[in-house]
This record gives structure tokens, C-alpha cells and sequence, in this order.
């Protein structure tokens, strides 16, 4: 038997069992379909993450106190350490690899306006910050060098701290009170790369203010620097390190106290995570595939069992057990790559309606992303399922015998 007329028949006995068919593929195209949306979402996440990345700047490098660890950063932990000076500062500023150094420090506090309050977190820095971090305004002006010099009371303040404290008021020149006193606004930062959700809910003010008169502190919590366009941020990175070990006398590696990361770094870290998260959640999603598998062997053991006397006639006419081999299994495969396919395509669709959601109502730039790996694994994944389950209830066909096949009632 040719495998055309195997095809032929096959597709015959589907249309003959139309529902029976549909709820047989019903298990692949759920399990396809769950496999193609979580690979999708997760390409779809993973170009955000370049993209915001990007949009902030590839070449940010990022200078924490304390030793390298796997864990959060000193400063997240509560825990006040004091290498970073302006010693480094001013050593990095004389590196070539380097083009800006910005310096800064963090606290928390109240910020008042008239009688409504937010907590925030705030941090002071040159006017040379808006450059490093890319930092838009929605509205409003920087500060300038001249302020961070004669210490004027000036803060910008992130859309949604904004948008609580004066509604659909203009806060540009307005006055708030952040530890007790007071603070011009002169701009409000626009939601933008991958910073938008700290960068809406922080205020920036000069760096003299905050280190000298809000903390009295003489040290830096953070340096934020860019490297070169005429180097390439490894390099620039290897300087950093380099310098930041003279200045702090070290000369092991292991005694560093302090650590330096890229923008790619981050980006390497983030990517990791989401590929994980992917192949976590297409692995749950397959087992779906498993029990749309066994589905299929038992409607096809159903299948060989109703259709017993037909093949006791087709091997008494000569069909050989690999003619009825090749016909089941070709039926199964049949069911799976249909349903296969049709999974495919209701997980690019529910794709579309996802990135079509997140950018609607949620006002984020995220893109459609239908990865030709996803297409390639449901396909293969549906053909390799029909094989798997198929060959069982195929080789009971197969290994009938044709007299008590054609007594079969």
C-alpha cells in the first residue's frame, strides 16, 4: 500500500468522525498552543529588556561600595560602607576610557506638599546624571552645574511622585518639603527605558544638598559613569577596576571593596533569568502535549477496535502487518500535525492580543516576537507525539489475525 492511499484513507476515516477527531487533536492544540504563547511572550520579554537597555545606554557602567557578592548590594541591605571618595572621582574623571563620572548619594524621606505626603527615595548627583542615565523631562528643566555649586534648593521629581502630590496641577515652580525643608521643583522626569518605574517614583536633587546638608556625609553611595565612545565598555570596565584597586591600595583581587558592572552585564543577567523562566513554564506547559498523547493512543486503540473486520478484509486481500503499521501510524501523525498546527496558530494569535494588550492599556513598548524556534518545536514536537503514541495501537492492528479479525462482530 502506497503512503498516499495510506493518507487518503486516513483522512477519510477523520472526516467520518468529525467530533471525535476534534477532541481527539484537542490535547496537542491546548498543549501547542500553551508551548508557542510562553515561547513567544518570553522572546517578546527578552527584546524589551534589550531595548529599554539600549534606550538607556549600553555603555553605563555602575560603581557600588562594598565587596563584589551574589547577592543585593550593601546599600540595599541597610549596611553603610565608605570606599567610594571623591578621590575615585576624580581619578576616573582623568581616565580616557571614561567620558562622564557622576557621583551621587541616596537617602528616603517624606516629601510634602500643602497636606499630601508620599515616601519616596531620593538621590543627589551633578548635573551630569541626566546625561549618564539618559533621563528625559516631561516637563520643566535640569539643574545645572551652577546649582549643585551655590546649593539651591531645586528638586525634579519623577511623573507618578508629580502626579500624587499636585494632580493635574503644573508642580514647575512650586515649593515641596522633603526632610524638613523646602525644594523648588523645576522639572518632572518622563517615564522612559528600562529605569521608568524607579525614575517615576524617585526625585533627583544637587548633589552638594543631599550629601552635604540632607546626610552630612563626605563620601558617595554610588558613581554612575559612561564609557567612551572610542573604547569598548570591557575596557573601560578593566580601567575602572584598575584605578578603584590603586587609589584603595589593593592588590587581591578577592579584597575588592567595591564592585563595577556594565549595562551588559545586567543585560547578560536579565537574559539568563527570562530564558530560564521560558523553558520553565514550556516545560509545565508540555506536559498538556503528554496527556494529549495519550489521548490520542486511546481513540486510536478505540479506533483499531471498531475498524477490526476491515483489516482482517484488507490482509486477507494481501495487506501485509507494515501496510497496516504504516496506515495507523500515518492516521496518528495525521491527528497530531493537524492539531500541531492548529495550536501554532491560536498561540501567535493569543500573542498578538498580548502585545497588543501590554501596549494598549498598560502604555508599554512591548513587541510581537513569534520566534521560528517555537514554530519549529510545535511541529516537531506534534509529528514526534504522533509516532510516540501512535506506534502501540498501530502494531495491535498490525499483529492481528486476519481469520479472527473477519469473525470480529
Amino acid at each position: 500500500m502506497k503512503l498516499n492511499d495510506s493518507i487518503k484513507s486516513s483522512l477519510r476515516g477523520m472526516r467520518q468522525g468529525k467530533v471525535r477527531t476534534a477532541l481527539t487533536m484537542l490535547g496537542i492544540i491546548i498543549g501547542v498552543s500553551s508551548v508557542t504563547l510562553i515561547m513567544s511572550l518570553g522572546a517578546s520579554a527578552n527584546q524589551y529588556i534589550v531595548d529599554q537597555v539600549q534606550s538607556i545606554g549600553s555603555n553605563i557602567i555602575s560603581i557600588n561600595p562594598g565587596a563584589p557578592t551574589s547577592g543585593a548590594p550593601a546599600a540595599a541591605l541597610g549596611i553603610v560602607i565608605k570606599t567610594l571618595n571623591d578621590q575615585d572621582v576624580q581619578a576616573l574623571r582623568r581616565e580616557p576610557s571614561i567620558a562622564v563620572v557622576a557621583p551621587a548619594v541616596t537617602g528616603q524621606s517624606q516629601v510634602v506638599f500643602e497636606n499630601v505626603d508620599k515616601g519616596i527615595s531620593w538621590f543627589a548627583a551633578g548635573s551630569e546624571i541626566f546625561d549618564v542615565l539618559n533621563l528625559q523631562l516631561d516637563r520643566g528643566a535640569y539643574f545645572t552645574d551652577a546649582d549643585v555649586q551655590a546649593y539651591n534648593h531645586v528638586i525634579i521629581l519623577g511623573g507618578k511622585i508629580a502626579s500624587t502630590l499636585f494632580g493635574q496641577r503644573d508642580p514647575v515652580g512650586k515649593s515641596v518639603r522633603l526632610q524638613d525643608q523646602s525644594f523648588r521643583v523645576v522639572g518632572v522626569l518622563a517615564s522612559s527605558g528600562l529605569s521608568a518605574i524607579a525614575v517615576d517614583n524617585a526625585a533627583i536633587i544637587p548633589l552638594t544638598v543631599g550629601q552635604k546638608q540632607l546626610l552630612g556625609i563626605d563620601y558617595y553611595t554610588l558613581i554612575r559613569a559612561k564609557a567612551s565612545d572610542a573604547y569598548d565598555v570591557d575596557f573601560a570596565v578593566s580601567r575602572i577596576t584598575t584605578i578603584l584597586r590603586q587609589d584603595h591600595h589593593i592588590t587581591d583581587p578577592s579584597k575588592d571593596d567595591f564592585m563595577v558592572e556594565s549595562a551588559q552585564d545586567a543585560l547578560k543577567i536579565l537574559g539568563s533569568v527570562t530564558s530560564a523562566l521560558t523553558i520553565f513554564l514550556s516545560g509545565i506547559a508540555a506536559i498538556s502535549l503528554v496527556v494529549g498523547g495519550i489521548g490520542i493512543m486511546n481513540i486510536m486503540l478505540v479506533s483499531v477496535t471498531e475498524r477490526t473486520r476491515e483489516i482482517g478484509l484488507r490482509k486477507a486481500l494481501g495487506a501485509t502487518q507494515r501496510d497496516i503499521l504504516t496506515q495507523f501510524l500515518v492516521e496518528s501523525v495525521i491527528l497530531t500535525s493537524i492539531g500541531g498546527f492548529i495550536g501554532l496558530c491560536i498561540g501567535a494569535l493569543f500573542t498578538a492580543l498580548a502585545a497588543f494588550a501590554v501596549n494598549h492599556f498598560a502604555g508599554i513598548a512591548w513587541g510581537f516576537q513569534f520566534p521560528l524556534s517555537a514554530v519549529v518545536l510545535a511541529l516537531g514536537v506534534s509529528v514526534a507525539t504522533g509516532l510516540t503514541f501512535g506506534v502501540y495501537p498501530a502494531r495491535q492492528a498490525a499483529r492481528k489475525n486476519p481469520i479472527d479479525a473477519l469473525r470480529y462482530e
